[in-house]
């Protein structure tokens, strides 16, 4: 063979005469290749302010105990012992479990700093409202920066003004663009913690509660940390790794075109023997090195397919679970930002491995060899990673906030036609190779189930670009703020044979299309959003949202849109724990669990007493209480919307024992001093409330006498706590009086509704200020007996009051003792 050329037999490889190079064989180099571009690992963000966490909350004081309705344990005392302490005081008197929970809520987002600051400024606002309003939240904004200004003006410590400085910068930062979004925050934190002041109140958790505020959730999370956290560590080895391979090779390279600019003469001289020695070496090391980083890139695959299959889509799919819970009224405790994190990392680790393998390809085009183990391993690697990129980004794809009316902001999932209805998507996945012109489609009822009726579609524009949110740490989203449905036509202007399920049991479905690029990898992505209930009048909303509530409580299917064709039925337990959500969401305080005894006795009779007992749809939502023209679902909803509208302070206070029934109401009075008296809501009409007293007879009777109901109608004329304050009843020969004197068991009226009476003195000048007064009359046995004692409406004035006992002669000795509603 002449000198100078090279063959290869049997995979060894020959340079020169007499000298070889075992196990491979040397190719394809190009004299004076310059190394590629490197891409280092990308930067993180980090959390700039370090929270104080619970201990934060052990610094609490102690308040003056208080009398309180029904008090029955030790459990309840604590409860009530609370009642007229600030919210934030109240959270810093929780035990240490349930403070965890609470130290969850608190991020960059809000930090907890301002909680503890601004407590009693941010409990008197009203977030709810300004979520939605931009102005409104535009003021609450600019008030909340300046109430820090005041807060760091009289700080005394150095670093708790220089901390407070960072944070007020963050939120302008954050928010200034977007107040409303600030509002929100807040506003949901404020609901998490009366929702958990909520819970502790109650002797017992209800299962779903349970379910979702156990330690092992909290275990796997940091489990989940951990994990994540050393996949990273892994991938940057090996980009090290791999760079430490890069110079190996350069090395090698550049020593082996050395060898072949040498003149031929000098091949066989014994320093080119021990040169062809060294580069055998050199290559036998750069083949061990490539089958490790192989290998370990092999395992850190494995680790990865295993962690998001294992654990990171069921936290996902828990993650949708509680968001069913919270639109029904639920906790949410698991954050959005702590998913996306973990998305973000793996993301960036597969697509850094990714780069990886595109490095050791072009390692491969310098110099391979028989056996080289990366043209055999690498193919198989890279469409593990592209499998793994692909799914883990189509499963990032989720629906943030589920469509909602701003009109009905606690009733997601109903929206009514004509009337314009929120929701936003959001992509898990942050990277910055992302298309940031990323179009999102909706689109109404994309797989409508067969034989459907109505049929709707949107009306306004139906397709949006996500673009990077500043406050939510650069995540991809859009909010479709302005969508609205329209029903679609029929012909001859009639819908055709009508469908077995009512209007509010019909389910659609919002679906939300894109198509993903980046780094050469194209992924069409999809989601939807939970079944919607369309309504056409806000007289169906209750209806539309009892059906909401089964839904959410009995599947975490995502869309199943023939659910209610045979729709299972609740156990009690599930159903009063949802039952008392509703009162902790619209009223301010959820259920105790006498008032949930005295709930599943109005609905279930003999079966109150097993929790296990089946609750069917028909008997909640459809089917009439026996003897009234309405059904239990339809009376808990009036009497939700009485205490929001009119009754929450006074429900709030704990003073409206509320669903017990006239016999066991007899049974508490009986025994107690004249005049006392409680508030219990109407069991014959909808949304009502009234408040019976008793009177002891000196032969020993005892007298019980009901109002009236006082509906909304009534109660928007006079607050309820003054109709209590001014209460009268005129009798013949009687000096008219308020009767009640005690709030059962025995709190003096004043002490209880004292803080609660509003005065309304007329303040035009010169005129005489007037007052409402709310009256009964008792009628004497000679005349009709009345259902109860009647209360004219509205209330009446003095004067009015003057001329009607100067003509009204009533016996209050001889007077009937009706008892009803």
């Amino acid at each position: 063979m002449a000198p100078g050329k090279e063959s290869s037999v049997g995979g060894v490889a020959q340079c020169g005469r007499g000298s070889t190079l075992r196990h491979a064989s040397i190719c394809g180099l190009q004299p004076g290749a310059s190394r590629s571009h490197r891409r280092g690992p990308h930067s993180e963000d980090s959390r700039y302010w370090p929270l104080d966490g619970v201990q934060a909350f052990l610094d609490g004081h102690g308040v003056k105990e208080r009398k309180k309705v029904h008090v029955v344990d030790e459990t309840e005392q604590a409860a009530q012992k609370r009642l007229s302490m600030s919210q934030w005081k109240q959270i810093q008197q929780l035990e240490i479990r349930l403070l965890e929970h609470v130290d969850y809520l608190y991020d960059d987002n809000f930090p907890m700093d301002i909680r503890q600051g601004l407590a009693s400024w941010i409990e008197s606002q009203d977030w709810d409202t300004a979520a939605n309003d931009e102005s409104m939240a535009t003021v609450l904004f600019t008030n909340l920066l300046s109430q820090l200004d005041r807060v760091r003006s009289h700080e005394q410590n150095f670093l708790q003004r220089h901390n407070m400085k960072m944070i007020q910068q963050q939120l302008q930062m954050k928010y200034t663009s977007n107040p409303a979004i600030m509002a929100k925050v807040i506003s949901t934190c404020l609901k998490e913690e009366r929702r958990i002041l909520s819970s502790a109140c109650m002797q017992e958790q209800g299962p779903l509660e349970k379910s979702l505020q156990n330690s092992v959730a909290f275990e796997r999370q940091k489990n989940m940390d951990n994990r994540v956290g050393i996949i990273r560590n892994s991938v940057q080895l090996m980009d090290q790794a791999v760079k430490y391979i890069e110079d190996m090779q350069d090395d090698f390279d550049f020593r082996y075109k050395t060898l072949q600019s040498r003149d031929s003469t000098d091949r066989n001289s014994e320093m080119m023997k021990q040169e062809v020695t060294r580069l055998q070496d050199m290559l036998n090391g750069l083949d061990f090195k490539r089958k490790e980083i192989l290998s370990k890139m092999d395992v850190v695959v494995k680790e990865i397919d295993d962690l998001v299959t294992s654990q990171l889509n069921p936290e996902l799919q828990d993650w949708k679970r509680r968001q069913q819970i919270a639109a029904i009224g639920g906790p949410l405790l698991t954050g959005l930002d702590q998913l996306q994190s973990w998305f973000t990392l793996i993301a960036q680790s597969l697509f850094q491995i990714k780069r990886q393998l595109d490095k050791l390809g072009e390692l491969v085009v310098k110099v391979t060899y028989e056996c080289d183990p990366i043209p055999l391993q690498k193919p198989q690697l890279e469409e593990r990673v592209k499998y793994l990129i692909y799914h883990l980004i189509k499963s990032s794809f989720v629906v943030e906030k589920q469509p909602c009316m701003p009109t009905h902001p606690q009733k997601p999932l109903i929206i009514k036609t004509g009337v314009q209805f929120t929701t936003k998507v959001r992509l898990l996945v942050k990277l910055p190779e992302v298309d940031y012109q990323l179009k999102v489609k909706t689109t109404f009822d994309k797989d409508l189930p067969p034989g459907r009726v109505r049929q709707f579609f949107i009306l306004t524009n139906n397709t949006k670009v996500m673009d990077i949110e500043d406050y939510s740490n650069g995540c991809l989203s859009v909010e479709f703020r302005h969508l609205q449905l329209k029903e679609k036509k029929y012909i001859n202007g009639t819908k055709g044979n009508e469908g077995l399920l009512s209007v509010t049991e019909e389910l659609h479905s919002l679906s939300f299309e894109a198509c993903f690029t980046v780094q050469g990898l194209t992924i069409d992505l999809e989601t939807c959003s939970l079944p919607l209930v369309v309504i056409s009048n806000v007289s169906q909303l209750p209806g539309g949202w009892a059906s909401v509530m089964w839904y959410n409580l009995l599947t975490d299917e995502p869309r199943n849109l023939a659910f209610f064709g045979n729709p299972p039925r609740a156990t009690w337990s599930q159903l009063s724990e949802v039952l008392s959500w509703q009162f902790s969401t619209f009223a301010g305080q959820g259920l105790n669990k006498e008032q949930l005894t005295m709930l599943g006795e109005k609905l279930l009779g003999q079966h109150a007493s097993c929790s296990d007992y089946q609750v069917s749809w028909s008997k909640f939502s459809k089917e009439n209480i026996a003897g009234k023209p309405f059904s239990f679902w339809m009376w808990l909803d009036s009497i939700l919307e009485l205490i929001k509208k009119h009754l929450q302070p006074v429900w709030n206070e704990n003073y409206i024992m509320g669903f017990v029934s006239k016999e066991m109401e007899r049974t508490l009075l009986k025994d107690r001093e004249p005049g006392t008296f409680l508030l219990r809501f109407s069991e014959s009409h909808l949304g009502g409330i009234t408040f019976t007293w008793v009177e002891h007879k000196d032969n020993g009777d005892v007298k019980f006498n009901s109002v009236e109901p006082y509906t909304k109608n009534r109660l928007s004329a006079l607050p309820f706590a003054d109709i209590i304050r001014d209460y009268k009843v005129i009798s013949d020969g009687v000096v008219p009086e308020n009767p009640l004197k005690f709030l059962y068991p025995d709190i003096p009226k004043d002490e209880a509704f004292g803080r609660l009476y509003n005065s309304q003195p007329s303040k035009v000048h010169p005129y005489i200020p007037s007052t409402l007064i709310p009256i009964s009359e008792l009628r004497s046995n000679s005349t009709s007996t009345p259902p109860s004692c009647q209360s004219p409406e509205p209330p009446m004035t003095p004067g009015e009051f003057d001329m009607l006992s100067e003509h009204l002669c009533f016996d209050i000795d001889t007077m009937s003792s009706p008892y009803s509603d």
